[in-house]
């Protein structure tokens, strides 16, 4: 496929941000866009005592959010390509500030879900927008870093949750937690306006938004779903799984998905910087055997508990890691005017599978099964290697066009 880097840079392109602060900008995107997801499962312990949450309903709000990320992604990224990245990322923060303002304020479980269904919207806005911008103002050599470090936002979000938000929360509550989240938020919104390059007239014409994905958005697609299935019951339940039967305090438990947002920005960082052509396309399999291996580690801990803290950080070098080479793929491969509705079908992929695992998982958890629940992760992994792979030798067998 023809990338859209072959194209030459514009005025804008040329006068844009440089390289650091719109790489700070936009991992600050990806960090707010799924800081829900991350602040529910680090404060799961405080929610089930507080709001009377049971283990089952938190993996529900999981799956409304996500739910609603997945159907909106590929209308939400026919949006991008046509009013830009700065309005599209602006309307990204300021979303995510509304609904963490408003999962902050949930007397109870009803205006929760309806919060966490609202943060899906920046949620499907997330990956199209953020690469549509790196397409525009960074140079084709510089593309597989920055987008490494942009995806690492989402689990910066993840340590932002497990570690100071958390520990914030043991001081002025939860609520308090969740609201600085969203002053935070509101903040950056406000920051890509004034850093942002204007967006480009919309075009009087693109192509078609396709609803079903093909060729290898598809496979990606696939390969996603199963990825993110057992990302999300890690992201959800690991905090929960510490305290209930690990016995960590609810502090320590929520510094668990801390240590897994920084093992997941370094695994992000380096393994989009590795993913060059003729070796990205085997990454996402080997990744999802890692990820294989980090669930089983995380059940073993039942055994010997401090291995939860060696599976946390596998999970993070590892399976977090896949979800950042398919956007380097889909950055390299994408035909022109097509990033973001490409990024968006990836991406509902990986959403769908954040909204089924959490729930299938939170069965099990609910009865205190939670080895049974880790080897379930473990075979959404072993699910989500045998895709990859066979895409990878499709692709190979037809020269780079499968």
């Amino acid at each position: 496929m023809a990338s859209e880097g072959t194209a030459t840079a514009s005025p804008a392109e040329r006068d844009g941000p440089a390289d650091g602060r719109l790489t700070a900008l936009l991992t600050c995107a990806m960090a707010f866009s799924m800081l829900q997801l991350f602040l529910l499962g680090a404060l799961g312990p405080r929610l089930v005592d507080e709001l009377a949450v049971s283990p089952a309903l938190l993996g529900l709000t999981t799956t409304i959010g996500f739910g609603t990320a997945a159907v909106l992604s590929p209308v939400g990224g026919r949006i991008v390509d046509r009013i830009g990245p700065r309005r599209s990322l602006a309307a990204l923060l300021l979303l995510s500030a509304v609904a963490l303002a408003l999962i902050g304020a949930a007397p109870g479980a009803g205006l929760l879900l309806g919060a966490v269904a609202l943060g899906g919207v920046p949620q499907a806005l997330a990956n199209p927008a953020t690469n549509q911008a790196v397409l525009r103002a960074v140079p084709p050599a510089r593309r597989g870093a920055v987008t490494g470090w942009k995806q690492s936002g989402v689990q910066l979000g993840a340590f932002a949750a497990g570690a100071p938000l958390a520990v914030l929360a043991g001081g002025i509550g939860w609520r308090g937690a969740v609201w600085t989240g969203a002053a935070a938020a509101l903040l950056t919104g406000l920051w890509a306006l004034r850093t942002l390059p204007a967006d480009p007239p919309p075009p009087l014409a693109g192509p078609r938004t396709d609803l079903v994905p093909r060729a290898m958005v598809a496979w990606l697609g696939a390969f996603s779903l199963f990825l993110g299935a057992g990302i999300a019951s890690v992201n959800t339940y690991l905090s929960l799984f510490g305290a209930q039967r690990l016995g960590l305090g609810a502090t320590t438990a929520g510094a668990l998905v801390a240590v897994l947002g920084v093992a997941g920005i370094g695994g992000r960082v380096g393994w989009s910087k590795a993913a060059r052509p003729g070796r990205a396309e085997w990454l996402p399999g080997w990744l999802a055997l890692g990820a294989l291996g980090a669930a089983a580690l995380l059940a073993a801990a039942l055994l010997l508990g401090p291995l939860v803290w060696v599976g946390a950080v596998a999970v993070g070098v590892f399976a977090v890691s896949g979800n950042a080479v398919s956007m380097v793929l889909v950055l390299q491969r994408a035909a022109p005017g097509r990033a973001g509705q490409d990024s968006a079908l990836v991406a509902a992929g990986f959403f769908t599978g954040f909204a089924v695992g959490p729930p299938l998982f939170g069965l099990l958890a609910q009865s205190g099964r939670y080895g049974p629940g880790w080897l379930l992760v473990a075979a959404e992994f072993a699910v989500a290697a045998a895709v990859a792979f066979c895409w990878a030798v499709r692709d190979r067998r037809r020269g780079g066009t499968a």
